[in-house]
């Protein structure tokens, strides 16, 4: 039943955000539509709790806090606090807009006020910081959704009945994470649909599954995990999944997509006190600057420009490497910032571009550094192109570990040839997916796949680590025999010379020659 709940949910999810978005870009109805999802989620999920807890007084939540029990009410919204971290009153549920839409009322005023409610809920307690501002990026006065005050409240109504109609599953007792996935799901349309913007915020589920693979290699159960440019916290929430982790830690600069990992952490069933998100540009103000993690999973904006600023010369991130990465291409500052925040056995898997491989200057310095002088790099994996929503750039998998087991080599993939074309897109299918693993684990040499090289090879290959050094995917071609080709040429000619006899035949019989 849960399966095939999963399914219906992410079908009337997509359907519900595709019609009704008119002529607005994916993008701009993204965040209406997905913070609208948490919202019924939030609402659906303290009426669900708080009836269950009064179940033996026989009543339920509406009821109390209708009654002049103040008593009952303080020790119901403190439960609430304690036990979800944040308190809706009842007028201000998901249903009491639904009931007053249905009276033909205006609901904007009131909808705005339920959020804000929520936001306010959460003040002076520990969940401020994961509800503050949540949802900021829900402009109800937008003239995206429609001219005049009738027109928004006539778009944002339909959102709204419509998602009343769906069943999020929130009572099925159930190890899939129905609604979770669908937000998942959801996420993922909306980032084919948003092209470039969508690599801000959105790592496809078959490349997180392979760094959270990778992480969690001979882990029975992480204590934390770390992502510094986590989006909306996908790739974050897989890795936490796969190594059972404690504690989920990441940060994210854009505000919008900030808010997005949150809901997206909330809406996964994580305790508010579980996990830390933070907003902010992770190189040039790193949130986490004393912390160390079990397992760090990346995948940073490629070649994007920073400052690159003298004072990241005393920085301990970045010092020891003896120069800094360049300020048009910040993909080694990443690099080093994951490595400083990763504990001695520990797992770091980051996507970069193929250049980190073997650009020379300041990452040549860089590089070299890594393996000469620390040995961290254990993998270097090539994926398919145009496999990433908005660029078809070809990019490349990074495994670094500060104490490797097999540290006088470094394990080279080639998977770029290796996936399933999907329309526009090249995707990973479970095989491809499982190859690339164990090849990993198992560190295993296939032909015209993977290279063990021993870190000689690669000295003498002055630490350049360009995957076709390494891994020989050159394929023979078949040695033509010219005397057959002649015969073949010479066959065809006299069958065209025939056929050109039979066609001068058919003319003169028509009187045309």
């Amino acid at each position: 039943m849960s399966e095939e709940l999963q399914q219906k949910l992410r079908t009337q999810l997509w359907t519900v955000a595709n019609t009704l978005r008119g002529n607005m870009s994916a993008s701009d109805f993204m965040y209406f539509t997905l913070g609208f999802i948490f919202y019924k989620y939030l609402s659906e999920k303290i009426e669900m709790y708080i009836d269950g807890e009064l179940e033996a007084d026989e009543m339920t939540f509406k009821e109390a806090w209708a009654s002049d029990e103040q008593e009952l009410k303080d020790e119901i919204r403190e439960i609430s606090m304690e036990n979800l971290g944040y308190f809706i009153e009842p007028d201000f549920l998901y249903s009491s807009v639904i009931e007053a839409i249905k009276r033909k009322e205006n609901i904007l005023p009131m909808l705005e006020r339920s959020l804000k409610k929520i936001e306010d809920s959460t003040i002076g307690h520990d969940s401020e910081e994961d509800f503050g501002g949540l949802f900021s990026d829900i402009d109800l006065a937008s003239p995206k959704l429609g001219k005049t005050a009738d027109d928004k409240n006539t778009l944002i109504s339909n959102v709204l009945l419509a998602l009343d109609d769906i069943d999020f599953g929130l009572s099925e007792a159930s190890d899939i994470d129905i609604l979770g996935d669908a937000y998942e799901y959801m996420i993922g349309q909306f980032a084919a649909g948003a092209g470039k913007k969508a690599g801000e915020f959105y790592t496809p589920q078959e490349v997180s599954q392979i760094l959270a693979d990778i992480v969690t290699t001979g882990k029975t159960r992480l204590k934390n995990v770390y992502d510094p440019t986590c989006g909306s916290g996908s790739l974050l929430l897989r890795t936490a999944r796969n190594g059972k982790a404690d504690l989920i830690y990441g940060q994210e600069k854009n505000p919008t997509t900030f808010n997005l990992a949150r809901m997206n952490m909330l809406l996964h069933g994580v305790k508010f006190s579980d996990f830390c998100i933070e907003n902010g540009d992770t190189l040039e103000a790193d949130a986490f600057s004393e912390e160390q993690f079990d397992a760090v999973v990346a995948n940073p904006p490629f070649s994007a420009e920073w400052s690159a600023a003298e004072k990241f010369n005393n920085d301990d991130r970045f010092s020891k490497a003896g120069r800094l990465a360049p300020r048009k291409t910040a993909d080694y500052a990443f690099i080093l910032h994951m490595i400083y925040h990763l504990n001695e056995g520990g797992t770091m898997a980051c996507v970069a571009p193929h250049g980190v491989l073997f650009r020379g200057n300041a990452e040549g310095v860089i590089r070299r550094f890594l393996i000469e002088k620390k040995n961290y790099i254990d993998a270097i994996i090539g994926l398919p192109a145009n496999i990433f929503y908005g660029t078809s750039i070809p990019t490349c998998i990074l495994v670094m570990k500060k104490c490797r087991k097999e540290d006088d080599n470094i394990l080279f993939i080639d998977a770029s040839k290796e996936f399933e074309k999907v329309k526009t897109q090249n995707k990973l299918r479970p095989q491809h997916i499982k190859k690339i693993v164990d090849t990993y684990r198992e560190r295993k040499e296939i032909e015209k796949y993977s290279h063990l090289a021993t870190l000689q090879e690669v000295a003498d290959n002055d630490y350049n680590l360009n995957i076709p050094r390494y891994v020989d995917t050159f394929e023979e071609e078949e040695p033509i025999d010219i005397k057959a080709v002649m015969a073949e040429i010479k066959e065809l000619e006299a069958k065209r010379a025939e056929l050109d006899k039979e066609i001068e035949a058919y003319l003169k019989e028509l009187g045309i020659v």
